[in-house]
């Protein structure tokens, strides 16, 4: 079964790996039952991320410059005691319906950047969404813990923006 099917059926898909330099790579995917103009509504509605999605405490744009935006977020990272408030200010860059790329500007990462790609089928209806992104931050934190925080973070974070944009969708 391919990655398109098993998101179909509903799986929501993380693949984390390991990179030179103790950097950690996530990918996500997941189905939504929306148009990409609806996905895209719902991703590109920055000052009201931490409304929407878990662990966002804030979330601020401004400094639009044709498809580049300055946001400023601070959120919730980490498991149990080992959890922390990280600030970041980001580019992000709009490339109308199918990428948004993001990458830090300053905060509390080494680095943070990556991209949601939005993908349709013409065998099938609604919008595949997908993640990517490498993180290495500032403070410690050794590479499985960074991975563990993906696996259990994306998870919401992805099935948070498939039922705010479900509740957007028209119905047909």
């Amino acid at each position: 079964m391919d990655d398109t099917d098993r998101m179909l059926r509903g799986d929501i898909l993380i693949d984390l790996s390991f990179l030179d330099d103790d950097i950690t790579s996530v990918t996500g995917g997941i189905h939504i039952e929306a148009s990409p103009e609806t996905v895209w509504e719902t991703l590109t509605d920055y000052d009201n991320l931490s409304k929407t999605l878990p662990k966002v405490i804030t979330s601020r744009s401004f400094g639009r410059n044709k498809n580049d935006i300055t946001l400023e977020q601070t959120g919730r990272t980490g498991i149990l005691f080992f959890e922390k408030t990280v600030n970041f200010l980001l580019n992000v860059h709009e490339e109308y319906p199918d990428r948004i790329s993001f990458e830090q500007l300053s905060g509390d990462f080494h680095i943070y950047k990556g991209e949601w790609k939005l993908e349709t089928k013409k065998s099938c209806e609604g919008t595949f969404l997908r993640y990517r992104a490498t993180i290495k931050p500032k403070f410690f934190a050794p590479p499985l813990l960074v991975s563990f925080v993906q696996r259990q973070d994306l998870p919401g974070i992805l099935t948070a923006h498939k039922q705010h944009t479900e509740k957007k969708a028209p119905k047909a």
